[in-house]
C-alpha cells in the first residue's frame, strides 16, 4: 500500500474533524508541516499543531512483531505555542484509526532516528471499540482512537495522557474503553478527582457513537423520510434522551438528515405506528400566516408517504417508542 504524502493526510484530519460536527480553519501555510489548525463549532474552539506520520509496522527481530510506529522525519524537536494543543499522531491508513502520541513525553530534542510505538492490539481494538488506551510504561501511554473520536480526543488530550501516571485510574480507562456501559458511580469513584469528567464523558460518547453507528448501519446511511445520504444523516432518538425511559437501543433510534431531525424534534412532521409519515398541518399553517413558509412546498414533496425501514424487524422503530414520542411532541 502507497504511502500518503503529508497533505494527504491532512485530509484524513480535516474529514475527521468534519465528520464530527466541527469546521475548520487554516492557519499559515498548509504546505507545512507541523500543520496548525484552528477547529471549532458554536460553543468550543482549540489551535492545534498537529505532526503526523504514517503507521507503519516496525516489528523485527528484536521488537515485538506485532508493533507499529511512526518514523519522525523533518524534525528534531516538537513545539508549542502559547494557547495551543499539539498533536503527535500517526494513521493506519488500512484500516482507518489514529494513534495518539503524548508531547509532555517527548518536549526535548529528539534524538538520531526517533520513532515512537504503539502494538497492533490497540490499533484493532480502537477500531471495533472506539478508542483504546496503550501502557508504554514509563507512565507514558498513546491513545488509539477512531476518526469519529477525534475531537473527544482533542478535549481531554491532557487527562486522557495523564492516566499513564497512575495504574489505578488507567485500570478504569481499560474497563471503560472496553465496556463503557459498565461505567457506575462506584467505577467513577476509583479515579482521580481530575480525571473523573474525562472517564465520564468518554463513556458518554462511546455510548454515543455505539448508537449512531447501529442506527445509521441499519438505514444504510439513508434519511427515513427522504432517501438522502450525503453523509448529511444523522443517527435520531425517535424517544428523546431528556425523557427518562429513553434508551440507546436500535429500535429508539431513526436515520434522518438533519433538516428532517430538527423538523421531527421540533414536531413539524412525524410517523404514526404504521410508520406512515405525518406533516403537522396547524403549524405550517401558522408559518404560512406570519410568512415563514419558504421552501414549504418541497420540504413536503421530499417526504416519503412511508418512512423508509431497516430489514432486521429487530431494527425497526419500536411502536411502544413511536406512541411515547408522539405524545410527548404534542401529536394527538
Amino acid at each position: 500500500m502507497a504511502r500518503h504524502r503529508k497533505y494527504d493526510l491532512l485530509d484524513f484530519i480535516v474529514q475527521s474533524i468534519n465528520d464530527c460536527g466541527w469546521n475548520v480553519l487554516y492557519v499559515g501555510d498548509i504546505s507545512q508541516h507541523p500543520f496548525v489548525l484552528k477547529i471549532y463549532n458554536n460553543e468550543e474552539s482549540y489551535l492545534l499543531r498537529i505532526y503526523i506520520w504514517n503507521l507503519t509496522h516496525g516489528g523485527g527481530a528484536a521488537r515485538p512483531k506485532d508493533e507499529y510506529r511512526i518514523q519522525i522525519t523533518g524534525a528534531d524537536h516538537f513545539e508549542q505555542h502559547k494557547d495551543e494543543k499539539t498533536l503527535i499522531l500517526g494513521w493506519w491508513g488500512e484500516v482507518g484509526v489514529f494513534a495518539g502520541f503524548d508531547y509532555t513525553k517527548h518536549t526535548g530534542k529528539l534524538g538520531f532516528s526517533p520513532s515512537m510505538q504503539i502494538r497492533e492490539e490497540f490499533l484493532r481494538k480502537a477500531l471495533i471499540n472506539g478508542f483504546s488506551p496503550c501502557d508504554k510504561g514509563n507512565k507514558e501511554i498513546a491513545i488509539a482512537f477512531r476518526p469519529d473520536f477525534f475531537i473527544s480526543y482533542v478535549q481531554s488530550l491532557e487527562q486522557l495522557h495523564g492516566f499513564g501516571t497512575s495504574k489505578k485510574d488507567f485500570k478504569v480507562l481499560e474497563t471503560v474503553s472496553d465496556q463503557p456501559l459498565e461505567l457506575n458511580t462506584k467505577l467513577i469513584e476509583q479515579v482521580s478527582k481530575q480525571r473523573q469528567t474525562a472517564v465520564i464523558q468518554l463513556s458518554k460518547k462511546l455510548r454515543d457513537t455505539s448508537f449512531k453507528a447501529r442506527v445509521l448501519t441499519a438505514y444504510s446511511n439513508k434519511c427515513a423520510f427522504s432517501g438522502m445520504q450525503l453523509k448529511l444523516v444523522d443517527a435520531a432518538h425517535i424517544v428523546p434522551v431528556s425523557s427518562n425511559i429513553s434508551t440507546d437501543d436500535t429500535a429508539n433510534g431513526i436515520a434522518l438528515s438533519a433538516l428532517y431531525h430538527r423538523a421531527y424534534d421540533k414536531g413539524l412532521v412525524t410517523f404514526n405506528e404504521q410508520y406512515q409519515i405525518i406533516v403537522n398541518t396547524n403549524k405550517m399553517k401558522k408559518l404560512k400566516e406570519i410568512g415563514f413558509d419558504g421552501g414549504m412546498d418541497k420540504f413536503i414533496k421530499d417526504l416519503r408517504p412511508i418512512i423508509n425501514v431497516p430489514p432486521a424487524i429487530s431494527d425497526r422503530p419500536n411502536v411502544a417508542f413511536i406512541k411515547e414520542a408522539n405524545k410527548l411532541r404534542g401529536w394527538k
